[in-house]
């Protein structure tokens, strides 16, 4: 009856520590995205602070170039933390598992990352400074796709190594 209960503290205390340590990254990730969709971190204030170091680096920049690069940074910014949260998702939803790759995994990843995607730019509506757009929705998810298919493409040999076996177990079965 001990050795029971010591068992199943046991599998608590792992199940626990596999929670902290698959999903904790992924709830910590979750909340720089909130924090980075305020207003702190609006186009205006990112705009001034670009200015800054590009009119510290060349005087004789103009707003328009400003203006354009500080897009392209913010739109890389937002693609960078969508992968990372990709990776994050698809290592979460693997945990301990043996297996390397399944296409579950990519799915449950890729469904989390445009779902919080679009509660971004939801939630950015009620912001002062700044306005959802379901392209930035589309942009932020097309980076989680690309993460997605990255690991997928690292994990080939896995996933075709994966596939044959279940081929060689299914023609054993009908033999």
């Amino acid at each position: 009856m001990i050795a029971r209960m010591e068992s199943i503290a046991g599998s608590r205390d792992s199940i626990a520590i596999r929670v902290i340590k698959y999903w904790l990254p992924v709830a910590m990730m979750l909340a720089a995205m909130f924090y980075f969709s305020t207003d702190t971190l609006s186009n205006e204030h990112t705009e001034t602070f670009v200015g800054r170091i590009l009119l510290w680096l060349s005087s004789h920049i103009s707003e328009s170039v400003i203006a354009v690069i500080n897009y392209i940074i913010r739109k890389s910014a937002h693609f960078v933390e969508y992968a990372i949260l990709g990776a994050l998702l698809f290592r979460a939803f693997r945990a301990d598992d043996s297996v390397r790759w399944r296409l579950r995994w990519v799915a449950y990843s890729l469904i989390s990352a445009a779902s919080w995607a679009t509660l971004d730019e939801f939630h950015q509506t009620f912001t002062r400074t700044r306005s959802g757009s379901p392209w930035d929705a589309l942009l932020d998810s097309s980076a989680t796709l690309f993460m997605l298919l990255l690991i997928t493409f690292l994990n080939r040999k896995d996933i075709d190594n994966h596939t044959t076996m279940e081929e060689n177990g299914a023609n054993l079965s009908q033999s």
